[in-house]
């Protein structure tokens, strides 16, 4: 699946490095994404080969990617009404903290997950979030993370 053209403005990941594909929700405080895990995706091939699974770490950045798209949105916003001339943002987050990851249930090629991210707190240009990743309702993974605003600069 192709991601959609408004998560290719929103952050700089681009295939095949890239985990959202579509934005399903967005709300004040988080939003919620989906990626097919196609079963030619490349890290299948060495990652258990007879019994392919998402490796764990891709979950994690599949959800601190989807926080990326989320905080696009508020860093544009800021940097607008700071400047007043541009919509472009001056800046774009870099995980920076992962906590309390847990695991729960294997994703597979083909399967689709759910990642619901929620902003918890910001301090300064620190964002703290939680992600839930789903697969078919249940949990896949949880965690924890928090992003800076890293300076394109």
């Amino acid at each position: 699946m192709q991601p959609s053209p408004e998560i290719l403005n929103a952050i700089p990941h681009r295939p095949p490095f890239l985990y959202v594909d579509t934005i399903v929700e967005r709300k004040e405080d988080g939003i919620v994404c989906r990626k097919t895990f196609e079963p030619d995706e490349y890290f299948f091939a060495g990652h258990y080969p007879d019994f392919p699974i998402v490796p764990g770490v891709i979950l994690c950045e599949a959800a601190m990617q989807a926080g990326a798209v989320f905080l696009s949105e508020k860093l544009r916003v800021a940097s607008c009404e700071l400047r007043e001339e541009s919509t472009r943002t001056s800046g774009f987050p870099v995980a920076t903290r992962i906590n309390d990851v847990k695991f729960k249930k294997m994703v597979r090629p083909g399967d689709t997950i759910e990642i619901t991210v929620t902003l918890k707190e910001k301090l300064s240009n620190a964002y703290f979030l939680s992600a839930n990743v789903t697969v078919d309702g249940k949990t896949a993974a949880r965690l924890e993370f928090a992003v800076t605003v890293a300076s394109f600069e």
